[in-house]
């Protein structure tokens, strides 16, 4: 049942037995918004000297987009903000399609500039490409931020795009996103 099986078993075991167990909840929890938007925004803002045009992630929790997408409105409203979004049906692990998925109560689309969608073809070779020409051991839900942010660099004619790579390749040693490699 993938991330939605996840959240309804933890909030099953939460209702049989609250005095042992406590739910942050980071997909209803306001505290992930402001983490990216007093932690995130900020360090991309100043690690770009303000050159940001784009920003792009994948579409989990959303509070990465969230919080970004608040500062940026905040301190350099001209940034495009672009939630990468998987299929239905999608194995991009810790990516949501919101259609079919359990939405995150702190999502809210009119935050985002524009969705992309990019299916798992696209980042499981872009994940297996990041591995093999620049080195980076990443996760699937990175090859999909990237594939989004290529996907919104042929849209603009210059400038800076900053994307998440929010995962590592080590968890999934077991799947079949490195065997082709």
């Amino acid at each position: 049942e993938g991330t939605d099986g996840a959240i309804r078993r933890a909030h099953q075991l939460l209702a049989e037995d609250p005095e042992t167990y406590y739910m942050p909840n980071q997909f209803v929890n306001e505290a992930n918004i402001l983490a990216h938007y007093e932690g995130t925004g900020p360090e991309i803002y100043e690690q770009t000297e303000g050159a940001v045009d784009g920003f792009v992630a994948g579409m989990g929790t959303s509070g990465t987009l969230m919080g970004v997408s608040r500062f940026f409105k905040d301190h350099k409203a001209s940034a495009r903000v672009v939630g990468v979004e998987p299929t239905v049906g999608h194995k991009s692990q810790g990516l949501k399609n919101m259609k079919a998925a359990i939405v995150p109560d702190i999502y809210d689309p009119s935050m985002l500039a524009d969705k992309i969608t990019v299916e798992d073809d696209e980042a499981f070779d872009m994940t297996r490409l990041l591995a093999k020409e620049q080195g980076l051991f990443l996760g699937m839900s990175s090859g999909a931020s990237v594939a989004g942010a290529m996907k919104v660099a042929k849209q603009m004619k210059s400038g800076t795009i900053v994307a998440v790579l929010p995962d590592r390749g080590d968890r999934y040693l077991s799947t079949t996103l490195f065997r082709p490699i």
